[in-house]
């Protein structure tokens, strides 16, 4: 018979892959859209919602679905998540055209906004302690992990097989995890039964446009209208960008969400923020810190592939495997995570950390060239993963360290979404430093040659709008090919400030983490002893 304490454990194995699910498809697409668009021809318009619809929907939807979860029971909305992340996988891979594609983005992203912060919480309602800080680095390895294995079983579906397997192979994970979790997994839940239906509309009208804002930026402009917004017959008929006024009704959603949540919490009724959590200054400062830190986590994983595959050359299966160096150095880091915990404050971990992403970032940064070889990036990579690997489960446990179980889902969500937030802010700013940069290096380059301006114009926006995929079609032409290699230059240099950017960015997460107090000590937790006690 299985014993409480390897139930529990077994249940954290099925709730990790319920993670890598949602992590794997985020980045797995990516690899896979140079197929997509040859076999169903979609417009480049349709390129980018079908990569951004997900991200779209999941963000908006998280803090809904965790609170949520507290009263219908966190199992069950975990479970009913992964069905339907299943089946609007299956209406992917089936998909004849890119309306139909993107809409089943959307379906799977609401799916994956119902598993996250689930997961999160079914952790810190069934772990105690030491425990609960190794389940949490278990889950935060398994984040930074899946980041860098997407790309590689991307391409190697998408090469041996089609892309459809890049969705397909969501099916047999998601009934595993079905399974799974019903064996091994207990149901709990909160103590409130009724939901702010008006506060969980604003959080969504809020974050979605925020995140519609961040991704949509640099195509229509931050303030004034650059390229027309599009939809159907159609078309955005002001000056003033469609991105202006998502933020706008952004900030007003939130202080509208504030007002309404305030309200309600006097009348003593329950919100989708616990906002009394905020009281908690682990959960408060924590939170502040993991928004930051994310806008430099990711941006590696934005530019990297990129770079490796139209400047150095790679497939899409080479590059993954260079990226695995990033995967195998965040799970390293869970074994020590787990080491550790209980004898050092989980604070100190996460600057540790952070350190070492940066360090990671750093390194790669200046290891980036045009002429670059691939085997000095595999330490750096290692390194950076590693870093990830110890800062985010413990952040994740230095966040959730002191709030009730009973809150855990609503403390889950908002800890998740200021994740995305700030993964969204840092994409959003790094991909403008890596395309502003890479056009104005390679419009300076083209004048010095004397290229006509015209030409020079052409030029450069072949190979940003193309996020560098015109270079190789440059470089098989002989009247191009020296302005192939200037592309080539431009772009390692947009890819090199990419990253020293994201490395400023996690310095300034590092020095919030100094904000961080209670929670920073190491957590033991009486229940532990009783459970210890308790017999198999």
């Amino acid at each position: 018979m299985v014993t409480g304490s390897r139930r529990r454990w077994a249940g954290l194995v099925f709730i990790s892959v319920a993670v890598a699910l949602i992590i794997v498809d985020s980045t797995i697409v990516n690899v896979a859209i140079p197929a997509i668009v040859d076999d169903l021809g979609i417009t480049s318009s349709e390129v980018q919602w079908v990569q951004e619809a997900y991200t779209l929907v999941f963000a908006s939807l998280l803090l809904v679905f965790g609170s949520l979860a507290d009263r219908v029971g966190r199992r069950r909305m975990l479970l009913v998540g992964v069905v339907i992340f299943t089946l609007a996988s299956v209406g992917a891979a089936l998909a004849t055209t890119g309306g139909f594609l993107i809409g089943a983005r959307l379906v799977q992203g609401v799916g994956g906004a119902m598993m996250l912060p689930t997961t999160l919480s079914l952790l810190n309602a069934t772990f105690r302690g030491r425990e609960r800080a190794i389940a949490f680095a278990v889950w935060g390895s398994t984040i930074g992990g899946m980041a860098a294995v997407g790309p590689l079983l991307g391409g190697w579906l998408t090469t041996e097989f089609s892309w459809h397997w890049a969705f397909l192979i969501n099916v047999p994970l998601g009934i595993a995890i079905v399974v799974g979790v019903v064996l091994t997994v207990d149901e709990s839940r909160g103590d409130a039964d009724s939901i702010d239906g008006v506060g969980a509309l604003l959080s969504i009208v809020s974050v979605g446009a925020i995140v519609f804002g961040l991704i949509e930026g640099r195509t229509y402009g931050w303030l004034w209208t650059d390229k027309a917004l599009t939809i159907g017959d159609w078309t955005w008929p002001w000056e003033l960008s469609p991105v202006a006024v998502a933020f706008l009704v952004g900030a007003l959603g939130i202080a509208a969400f504030i007002a309404w949540g305030l309200h309600r919490r006097r009348a003593g009724k329950p919100t989708v923020i616990a906002f009394g959590l905020f009281r908690i200054s682990s959960f408060r400062n924590g939170n502040i810190a993991a928004m930051v830190v994310s806008l430099g986590e990711f941006g590696l994983i934005l530019a990297l592939p990129l770079w490796l595959q139209f400047v150095l050359g790679f497939e899409a299966v080479q590059t993954g495997l260079i990226l695995l160096a990033l995967a195998i150095g965040s799970f390293a880091a869970s074994g020590l995570a787990g080491a550790l915990s209980g004898r050092v404050a989980p604070v100190w971990i996460v600057r540790a950390g952070i350190v070492a992403e940066i360090v990671g970032v750093a390194a790669v940064g200046f290891l980036i060239a045009p002429d670059a070889s691939w085997a000095p990036l595999i330490p750096a990579l290692f390194v950076y993963g590693f870093g990830v690997g110890l800062a985010t489960a413990q952040l994740t446990g230095v966040v959730l360290a002191d709030v009730p179980p009973a809150e855990g889902g609503q403390a889950s969500g908002t800890q998740s979404t200021a994740r995305q937030l700030g993964a969204a802010l840092g994409i959003a700013i790094l991909g403008t430093i890596l395309f502003s940069t890479t056009a104005s290096v390679l419009s300076a380059t083209l004048d010095d040659r004397g290229v006509p301006a015209e030409e020079r114009d052409q030029l450069v926006s072949s190979v940003v709008d193309s996020a560098g995929g015109a270079i190789a079609g440059l470089e098989q032409s002989p009247q191009t090919e020296q302005f192939a290699q200037d592309a080539k230059a431009a772009f390692s240099d947009g890819t090199k400030y990419a990253s020293f950017a994201a490395a400023g960015f996690l310095t300034v997460g590092l020095l919030a983490t100094l904000s961080l107090g209670a929670g920073a000590r190491p957590q033991e937790d009486p229940a532990d002893e009783v459970e210890a006690a308790e017999p198999a």
